[in-house]
């Protein structure tokens, strides 16, 4: 196993974290804040008008609490990644390298660029995944009518 690419898997992982621990931050802070808005206010004299207020407020939370369990599974699934594991297939927790560009099978993260690299963080749900899923280096597949050769896995 190429030991830089395998560094290079661990800092990538790590930015993956890094992103996604973000996202669930901003997803409880948006929860808490709709929380916040549907307690104030009590003291409103246009008890309909509070009511409706409150009700939207709650729903919004709702709504947040339900990216954050989202942002938080992904975030489960980030950390059940094995860096040090030699991937013979495209598989979950797999770098797939093609002639299009690099993939990282783990979570729907997209674009992301990292010292001067571009590597594209996909769901095992992605239909550019199930393109290549099971595939090996060498092998080919057809996405978007075009044929891509996978050029390494780590």
């Amino acid at each position: 196993m190429d030991e830089n690419k395998v560094a290079e898997k661990i800092k990538f992982l790590a930015e993956c974290i890094r992103i996604q621990k973000g996202i669930v931050e901003n997803a409880r802070k948006a929860m808490n804040e709709a929380q916040e808005s549907a307690n104030e206010g009590d003291d409103n004299t246009e008890e309909k008008l509070y009511n409706s207020y409150r009700e939207e407020m709650h729903n919004k939370r709702d709504m947040f609490a339900r990216q954050f369990e989202l942002a938080m599974e992904d975030l489960n699934q980030l950390n059940q990644v094995v860096t040090s594991k030699e991937y013979k297939k495209a598989e979950f927790g797999s770098m797939v390298e093609t002639e299009n560009g690099v993939y990282f099978i783990s979570t729907s993260l997209g674009q992301i660029k990292l010292d001067n690299k571009t590597i594209f963080a996909v769901s095992p749900l992605a239909p550019v995944y199930k393109a290549f899923e099971g595939k090996k280096t060498g092998d080919s597949f057809t996405f978007r009518d075009k044929s891509i050769k996978i050029k390494d896995l780590y």
